[in-house]
């Protein structure tokens, strides 16, 4: 067996995840303006036949364990390797990525935003992706690993000619995604996804 080497990649990647698990709760409508970067989960305790199991697995607003969606939120620059490390600093990449996601949600028919939690943590750049992939590795979240599309952003004018994301599918509402094409799946075809999902073992983390 190898000796145990905390400055490992997954090790260090381990630690911001689970760092990321402890945070405080916060409703999802409440989050207040805060600065920073970093990575975040959101959980569900509605009624949405589809993720009923949800009230079992999240029992209260103090006992949530496993996340409907993982997310992570870079500073401006980030993807090109331009970070300045003041917008990493003081900019609201983390708080407005919220903000987003709580917008989306208000704007469907089948969901309600008072029924959505969120952990979030302001992580230093270099950890943030290397996290996010082991949180989803480790709870495969439904809207990271089943249904996609629900931290997709407007294309903007004249790029609407792609297909509504499955999740849009599923959670009509948002404005942009009703002026696409249809989706590849049906409402029938997702609902069979999501129901083999609650079926497969070691759930529970």
């Amino acid at each position: 067996m190898n000796p145990y080497n905390p400055l490992e990649k997954s090790n260090l990647g381990k630690s911001v995840a689970d760092s990321l698990a402890i945070q405080h709760v916060f409703p999802l409508r409440g989050v207040e303006r805060f600065s920073g970067a970093g990575l975040y989960a959101i959980y569900y305790r509605g009624e949405f036949d589809l993720y009923r199991p949800f009230r079992e697995l999240n029992p209260s607003e103090s006992e949530l364990n496993v996340p409907i969606y993982i997310g992570k939120a870079t500073p401006r620059g980030g993807r090109k390797g331009k970070i300045d490390p003041d917008v990493s600093r003081n900019g609201f990449a983390l708080y407005n990525r919220l903000f987003e996601h709580r917008r989306s949600i208000e704007q469907v028919s089948n969901l309600k935003v008072e029924d959505f939690f969120c952990r979030y943590l302001v992580v230093d750049d270099i950890w943030i992706p290397l996290g996010e992939a082991l949180m989803i590795q480790r709870y495969q979240p439904i809207w990271n690993s089943l249904i996609d599309g629900f931290g997709n952003h407007d294309p903007g004018a004249g790029r609407h000619k792609g297909a509504k994301p499955s999740w849009d599918t599923l959670h009509p509402g948002r404005i942009w995604a009703e002026r696409r094409a249809p989706s590849s799946e049906t409402v029938e075809q997702l609902t069979q996804k999501i129901a083999s999902y609650w079926s497969r073992p070691n759930l529970s983390p």
